[in-house]
């Protein structure tokens, strides 16, 4: 059974009625009218290094977008392809199923603090997940404040952002969507991660109760209603 505390966590997806600019944003509209979400539910022992994860997120008739802001330390880049180790970078993630039934399978985008992406949908978790083609990639247009590559890992305390628009006729190709609109809801949790850096960490918005860190796992979604 998901635990109760996983079925609270809902986030309210505003909808804008022209295209949003993607860029150094966060502090104005349509961002900052957005409360942001906290993703920081730990997984596993307590990280010595938690940054501080916010995410905001909003919709139009063709895209949903997504924005993150870390206050971090210790962040790397080095994965520069299309479906490599991002999660082992500096690297924020967003799985969802678009709809409310999980059981239709679930898509990952993760993207590493230099904006590269790992983009796959799995009908069941870690069982033959699929790459999304690199031309669909192509269309998930993403900024990112940091440099593609971070490498040395940088070790003050710095503040990164990454905003993406995803198109919804992007996904409708891999499985069925329910077209965000009022009243319709999608499954969903966000994540920051940092496997190999010098201070690993895993952070999830819907707690994950799970004994060691692991984002695959749906059950734990909580729910986007779109507004």
């Amino acid at each position: 059974m998901v635990p109760l505390r996983s079925q609270l966590m809902i986030c309210k997806v505003k909808k804008v009625n022209q295209p949003v600019t993607l860029g150094d944003n966060w502090e104005n509209p349509p961002w900052s009218d957005i409360t942001p979400l906290e993703i920081n539910n730990f997984m596993g022992e307590r990280p010595n290094h938690l940054p501080r994860t916010q995410a905001r997120l909003l919709y139009d008739d063709n895209f949903i977008y997504v924005f993150f802001r870390v206050e971090d330390r210790y962040v790397r880049a080095i994965a520069e392809h299309y479906h490599g180790n991002v999660w082992e970078d500096s690297c924020v993630e967003f799985f969802f199923t678009p709809s409310a039934d999980i059981s239709q399978g679930y898509f990952n985008l993760e993207i590493n603090a230099g904006g590269t992406p790992l983009f796959h949908y799995q009908q069941k978790p870690r069982v033959n997940p699929l790459n999304i083609a690199d031309e669909d990639c192509d269309r998930v247009e993403i900024y990112h404040s940091l440099p593609r590559i971070v490498d040395p890992e940088i070790t003050e305390p710095t503040t990164w952002q990454l905003q993406y628009r995803l198109p919804f006729d992007v996904i409708t190709k891999y499985c069925p969507v329910d077209q965000p609109a009022p009243g319709v809801a999608w499954k969903a949790n966000l994540y920051k991660c940092a496997d190999k850096t010098s201070h690993p960490h895993w952070l999830a918005w819907a707690a994950v109760d799970n004994p060691t860190p692991d984002f695959h796992r749906p059950e734990f979604f909580g729910t986007l209603e779109f507004e």
